[in-house]
């Protein structure tokens, strides 16, 4: 009776994750699908403590720990999350992405021997153990190293003489080294050479990588968690936790193509020729102009008397913590008749959707949202295009200059528009470490300070016009 009743509790699970993702592709229902989808997960989690049939009697101290170590982690991450800034936000993600993959790689270190124990062909249940091993531990460790270089702490790409044909040779063997154990009577000793080595495969996988393309590394490295955990499911026969597991595996990997085509990039191109590091290069004005200032009133006065307005949100807007006043601009603007759009890029941010959710933070309609193919040929007949805090996702370079690490990535061509005001605290160079030749522009002034400030600055004025 019971493995029929955890049967459809693990369906009635798996349809609540499903529902749960499709509701979280539409900003209006993503709020009540992130909870259909924690639903899910706490029926899947009961039913398998109390219906998941075991062959021995379980101690009561077991359940103790269980529920004990759930309220711990449950108190943990619900502060954290509460808590975390929205600048810190991918650092979250990442941070969380390892802990899952971490999960699955302690499965297959706990039950590689209790396989081994057992008499028979054990060939697929060892397959799953390996294989969630493997993935898992590439995706904790993939994940710290994406952590620490969005955290800044690691805040350049780290090149090693041929890491590329190092880490291609030390994959091999990490993969050579899997399948002997699957055929082979082997040691505790070598599974925990394994978790080492591919722990390690993990870091030199990732260390490399530049900051410009870490939104696409946490994508990937969030199909890899997927992947794991599904593995995991295989080998405990657990529907709702191969269904979790797939849905995250495909939905990161789809993503991730997603935001390769965005950049015009292959995924091979991001992994072994990955650019930028963060540095900050001095800009210089390669479109042959003059760096032009300009003044908080004067904005005010070619907002006030413009018929469109494009903001352009960036990275710089989430660590000013200016989602709130920007849309305070925004609707004074439409006050005065001038319609207000915000131009999306698929890369903007730190990690995928990051200025999507750090504007839905300031109740910004999703409907003034608009990607970036939809926004392009809208910019001549723009009046004004306001970049806060945007770098490398505005730079014409990528149009004009095939020497530029980013020659061919689509970007949003504010510089069509007939006013382009950049917002920025200096003129530093942007997160992929290269200089932005659209400063150099005619119809490009920069406005300078930072973004809360400044923009508090222009509703002011623009009140008092």
């Amino acid at each position: 009776m019971n493995s029929h009743l955890l049967e459809i509790t693990y369906l009635i699970a798996s349809v609540g994750f499903i529902i749960g993702l499709k509701m979280m592709g539409n900003p209006k229902t993503a709020r009540n699908g992130n909870l259909i989808g924690a639903a899910g997960m706490i029926l899947a989690i009961i039913a398998t403590i109390f219906l998941y049939p075991t062959e021995h009697e379980v101690a009561q101290i077991v359940y103790y720990l269980i529920f004990a170590g759930i309220a711990v982690g449950t108190i943990i991450g619900w502060y954290t999350a509460k808590k975390v800034q929205m600048t810190k936000m991918p650092e979250l993600v990442s941070l969380f992405n390892g802990m899952g993959g971490a999960c699955a790689a302690l499965i297959g270190l706990i039950e590689y021997p209790h396989v081994m124990e057992k008499s028979g062909d054990h060939t697929g249940l060892l397959i799953c153990i390996i294989l969630g091993l493997i993935i898992g531990s590439v995706s904790f460790s993939g994940s710290i190293i994406a952590f620490l270089k969005l955290n800044g702490t690691l805040n350049k790409a780290i090149r090693i003489p041929a890491y590329n044909m190092i880490n291609n040779v030390l994959l091999l063997a990490v993969l050579a080294f899997g399948a002997y154990m699957v055929y082979s009577d082997v040691s505790i000793t070598n599974l925990y050479l394994l978790f080492a080595a591919s722990l390690l495969y993990g870091v030199l996988f990732t260390i490399p990588i530049g900051g410009a393309d870490m939104p696409v590394v946490i994508s990937l490295l969030n199909s890899f968690t997927g992947l794991a955990a599904a593995a995991g499911g295989f080998l405990y026969a657990n529907q709702a936790m191969q269904t979790g597991g797939i849905l995250v595996g495909s939905a990161g990997t789809i993503l991730t193509f997603a935001m390769c085509k965005a950049m015009n990039r292959p995924l091979s191109n991001v992994i072994f020729g990955a650019f930028g590091g963060g540095g900050a290069a001095a800009a210089t004005d390669a479109a042959g102009g003059s760096i032009k200032d300009i003044s908080v009133s004067d904005v005010a006065v070619l907002m006030n008397y413009s018929k469109k307005v494009v903001i352009v949100p960036g990275y710089g807007l989430a660590v000013a913590q200016a989602q709130h006043v920007i849309h305070e601009l925004e609707k004074l603007l439409e006050e005065r008749g001038v319609e207000v759009k915000y131009a999306i890029h698929p890369v903007a941010g730190r990690m995928p959707g990051h200025m999507n959710v750090l504007l839905a933070e300031s109740n910004v309609d999703y409907s003034k949202l608009v990607e970036m193919d939809d926004i392009n040929p809208e910019f001549p007949t723009t009046d004004v295009v306001f970049v806060v805090g945007a770098n490398d996702v505005v730079n014409p370079a990528a149009k004009t200059d095939p020497a530029s690490p980013i020659y061919g990535m689509p970007i949003l061509e504010v510089d069509k528009a007939k006013n382009v005001i950049v917002n920025k605290r200096s003129m530093s160079a942007g997160y992929a470490g290269i200089d932005n030749v659209l400063f150099g522009y005619d119809n490009c002034s920069m406005l300078f300070g930072d973004a809360k400030k400044v923009i508090t600055e222009l509703v002011s004025e623009l009140k008092n016009l």
